[in-house]
């Protein structure tokens, strides 16, 4: 349906043509004609990189370039999944690629397969990360975990607990590794349900330390300075753990800023003072106050934050150099990671699967013992039931310490007796489990599991890929952000929303052959304020004089008002 070029279309059927070329033709009020403004972004952030890991098609209509554009205009258009595509007319959104029409949605997962047999989305995505980092060169990265929940049945995952629905649903954990403004950098996808120690140990911090590379100036500098990290983390609590803080500075030299678990006492409110401290929103004022920390044979800083209502936020890293506001500054602003999660859930559909299919997992790893997790279960249950009861006979007791008559103190009696019975029975039963658990192994190989419950995993690679393109779209948006943000005061609040205002606005295209132009006339905005402001984008782009892949043509961009 919507197939013009028939004659191309025969030839790549009958092996006889490679690929068909890009052609652009001019046309009218094209939907979603904005997107092609963000590509000159999508290109710089490196979308086309895959050319240096990925072998290219044998043969096929559709090349593998026009594959990652098409699928990176699809997610910048909020089209969140292949089958949505059946609701779009293919020819309006073919004339965004230079073709007749885009492929059906059969075609773009067969040739998703046909990618990712290769396997080297981890190569790519390690290529990029590096790009990134010696780019802009950062000292400090936030971490946090995501659960990707699983509803489907083909799959056997264990269970994670989702904070956003504060319930234990099987998925898959994926770490990501962002930059302080949010930019994503790398992720990493623990194969059971491996804690964040655990994947920052063994999976996280041996990545960074291969791709933050530090110059022999650094390193020197560094030397003479003992108390300057390589570079420095930010988690939540999830990875509380002083050994682990001590093993990873004395190791790697790394440092670690982090919420400290467990806080129960409480410092004088004369303590703290006022201080200026920088957030995504502005500056603000805290009350914050530091003393030095010691756990596990670890020293630490504590920096707490004192709140209007009394309660106190405490913090810990065992960062020597930064001063007291910073600690606070990179510690709260954790939340442009969770706001991060929380944007990709809306607009880019996080959680969505390409490929259905199921992968093995190798089952010399290592994993927590369901019978094992069972019997805790049990035990908690009946130790809280305990409580109950004990609580219960104290109570009573309380009630009933005298009795003039004598028919109610039997009547008294015979239920404390009841009572500390139920109690003698379940105190019983608490300490059979207890031993009984004592014989179970902790953790065994996941080849020991039952056939019918033993874990898999989701396709990896296909995952990823998504996960890398959706990456890309994300740190080009931010890129065309930064131009877009001087126009506007309340840039953190309105630039994304404008931004996908101008993805979703119409075009005129119009096809210059003599002199190579492919000019795109986008329609107005809503108001002067936002056309003038593109307009001036479009002037900055257009000296970029990209040249749509595949083409000899150089975008020129023009918005109808100026």
């Amino acid at each position: 349906m919507g197939a013009t070029r028939i004659e191309e279309r025969l030839l790549c059927a009958f092996g006889l043509s490679s690929e068909a070329p890009v052609r652009f033709e001019s046309c009218e009020s094209l939907p979603f004609g904005g997107v092609l403004l963000l590509l000159p972004f999508l290109l710089e952030c490196g979308l086309l990189s895959y050319r240096h890991h990925y072998n290219q098609r044998i043969a096929g209509y559709y090349s593998f370039d026009n594959l990652f554009i098409l699928i990176a205009f699809l997610y910048l258009c909020r089209i969140k999944s292949f089958e949505a595509i059946k609701h779009y007319s293919p020819g309006e959104l073919g004339k965004l690629i230079g073709y007749d029409r885009i492929p059906e949605v059969n075609t773009l997962r067969s040739m998703i397969r046909e990618i990712t047999s290769q396997g080297h989305t981890g190569e790519w995505m390690a290529a990029l990360s590096k790009n990134w980092m010696d780019e802009e060169k950062p000292e400090l990265y936030y971490i946090d975990g995501h659960v990707q929940v699983y509803h489907g049945y083909l799959a056997n995952l264990g269970k994670k607990h989702v904070s956003r629905q504060r319930l234990c649903l099987p998925g898959m954990m994926e770490f990501w590794i962002n930059a302080s403004d949010g930019n994503p950098y790398f992720f990493v996808t623990a194969e059971v349900n491996e804690k964040m120690g655990e994947m920052l140990l063994n999976e996280i911090v041996p990545e960074l330390l291969k791709l933050h590379q530090v110059s022999l100036e650094q390193q020197r500098a560094m030397d003479e300075c003992e108390e300057e990290p390589v570079f420095t983390l930010v988690f939540d609590r999830e990875a509380w753990s002083p050994a682990l803080f001590a093993q990873l500075w004395n190791t790697y030299r790394i440092a670690v800023i982090t919420y400290r678990k467990n806080v129960k006492d409480q410092w004088s409110e004369d303590l703290f003072t006022d201080y200026e401290v920088v957030t995504s929103l502005g500056e603000t004022k805290m009350k914050l106050h530091e003393q030095e920390f010691s756990h596990d044979k670890c020293n630490m800083r504590e920096v707490r934050k004192l709140s209007r209502d009394g309660h106190q936020t405490s913090i810990i890293t065992t960062n020597k150099i930064l001063s007291t506001v910073m600690i606070a500054s990179h510690m709260f602003a954790r939340w442009v990671q969770e706001n991060f999660f929380r944007y990709m859930r809306q607009e880019y559909a996080l959680d969505k699967i390409i490929q259905y299919s199921i992968d093995e997992i190798d089952k010399d790893i290592r994993i927590v013992n369901q019978e094992y997790n069972n019997i805790t279960y049990r035990i908690k249950k009946e130790r809280e039931k305990l409580s109950r009861r004990k609580a219960k006979l104290y109570e009573y007791e309380q009630q009933n310490l005298r009795h003039h008559d004598e028919k109610e103190d039997r009547k008294w009696m015979k239920t404390r007796l009841e009572l500390i019975e139920d109690i003698r029975q379940i105190e019983l039963g608490v300490e059979k489990m207890v031993n009984e658990r004592k014989n179970i192994p902790y953790k065994i190989p996941l080849g020991q599991m039952p056939e019918a419950i033993r874990y898999n995993r989701l396709n990896k690679e296909s995952k990823a890929l998504q996960n890398l393109i959706k990456m890309i779209c994300y740190r080009a948006e931010t890129a065309f952000s930064r131009l877009l943000a001087p126009y506007y005061k309340r840039a953190n609040q309105e630039i994304r929303a404008l931004i996908k205002s101008i993805i979703l606005t119409s075009v005129n295209i119009e096809v210059d052959l003599v002199n190579d132009l492919l000019m795109i006339n986008l329609y107005p905005l809503a108001n002067e304020r936002s056309c003038k402001a593109v307009a001036n984008i479009c002037d900055i782009v257009n000296k970029t004089k990209t040249v749509y892949p595949g083409t000899n043509l150089c975008l020129f961009f023009k918005i109808a008002t100026a």
